[in-house]
């Protein structure tokens, strides 16, 4: 890591974790940072809060993939702990898999709550007490944002059908593969969680969505807790709110994508 300027944040971080002797830019506001001798990760940006928060919560869950430390969490500003990596593996997959397994388990009193943010998109972090409630009103929201709500009115109109009986647990809630780091201990680890109450398939989807969900995968999670007969119909259900997020904040073939989706259960 190169010494160089050092970073705008570097003034409220010594005090707190010690010495800077380097950073260097590793994507937008996030930089990898010595201090003191030892990598940590540094982000900056208005969810951050939200995050730290999340990362503690599935850090508390028994069996469920490892998160980064939360080193410092203080306005605007994320420092955890550095993860090293290496080549994704059928060990990582069957791991990761069995771990997010454990981490549906673990159930929550309400909908929704949580983060209000998913990635750099502001979202409704109001609880509910039904499933139908909650999506509803975030897709609806969403959906406005990005006129796309004429579309979106009638899955919502079927929520009650499509979710069932099912009660909430804790997700990530922004499970792409980007936020899925492949460590050198054969690990699957977890970085910037939107963690709320929802439902499983949710994480699985998104998984699934921004690159297949790998067979290794999926067979290890349903080992452990397998998934409700009529999952194939609730896939794109679950695609339907990340694709409204990043038309929301990028527009192009997301747009395309999240009516796609929606037409599926006209």
């Amino acid at each position: 890591m190169t010494a160089g300027r050092p970073p705008a944040w570097a003034d409220r971080v010594e005090p707190v974790l010690g010495r800077i002797s380097g950073s260097q830019p590793v994507a937008g506001s996030a930089w990898k940072t010595a201090i003191d001798g030892r990598p940590v990760f540094v982000k900056s940006g208005p969810g951050v809060a939200d995050e730290a928060a999340g990362l503690t919560s599935l850090a508390a869950v028994s069996g469920a993939p490892p998160v980064p430390a939360v080193l410092m969490a203080e306005g605007d500003l994320l420092v955890t702990a550095w993860v090293d990596q290496g080549p994704r593996s059928q060990t990582h997959l069957e791991t990761l898999g069995r771990c997010l397994a454990a981490l549906h388990s673990v159930p929550r009193t309400s909908w929704g709550g949580g983060s209000g943010w998913i990635g750099a998109c502001r979202v409704d972090a109001t609880e509910a007490p039904s499933g139908p409630g909650f999506y509803g009103r975030r897709l609806m929201e969403l959906a406005e944002r990005c006129q796309l709500a004429g579309e979106v009115a009638p899955v919502v109109a079927r929520l009650d059908e499509l979710l069932g009986a099912d009660k909430p647990v804790l997700v990530h809630g922004d499970l792409w593969w980007g936020n899925v780091l492949w460590g050198t201990d054969q690990q699957g680890w977890l970085i910037d969680p939107s963690c709320h109450g929802g439902h499983p398939e949710e994480d699985l989807a998104m998984l699934d969505l921004f690159g297949s969900l790998p067979e290794a995968l999926w067979r290890s999670y349903a080992e452990v807790r397998p998934c409700r007969e009529g999952w194939q119909l609730r896939r794109p259900l679950f695609s339907l709110y990340p694709l409204l997020v990043h038309t929301v904040l990028f527009g192009g073939s997301y747009r395309s994508q999240a009516v796609e989706a929606a037409r599926f259960y006209r």
